[in-house]
C-alpha cells in the first residue's frame, strides 16, 4: 500500500474534496434528469451549470488567498464571502 503520510491530510482537506465531489455529483445527476441550456449573463459569454462551478471555485479560491494576504486567519468570513459569491455567480453567470 502506498504511504500517504507526507499529504498532511486532515479532516478539513477531506470535507473539502468530499464538497467537491459532491458538487460535481449532484451537477451530473441534474445533467441527467434535467438538461441544461446555455445561457448569457453579464459576462456576455453563454455558460453552463459546469462552467459556472468552475468560475465560482476560481472566485473563492482568490477570495481566500485574498483574504489571507490583507486579514489573515480565521477564515469563516472568508468562507461565507465566498458562498455569496457563487451565489451570486450562478443567478447572474
Amino acid at each position: 500500500m502506498m504511504e500517504l503520510n507526507w499529504m498532511a491530510w486532515t479532516w478539513q482537506t477531506g470535507v473539502f474534496f468530499a464538497g467537491i465531489a459532491s458538487l460535481l455529483l449532484i451537477l451530473t445527476l441534474l445533467a441527467v434528469f434535467r438538461p441544461e441550456t446555455e445561457r448569457v449573463g453579464v459576462l456576455g459569454i453563454a455558460t453552463t451549470r459546469g462552467d459556472r462551478l468552475f468560475i465560482s471555485l476560481l472566485g473563492s479560491a482568490f477570495i481566500h488567498l485574498a483574504w489571507l494576504g490583507i486579514v489573515g486567519q480565521p477564515l469563516w468570513w472568508a468562507s461565507g464571502l465566498a458562498l455569496l459569491y457563487a451565489a451570486a455567480v450562478f443567478r447572474f453567470v
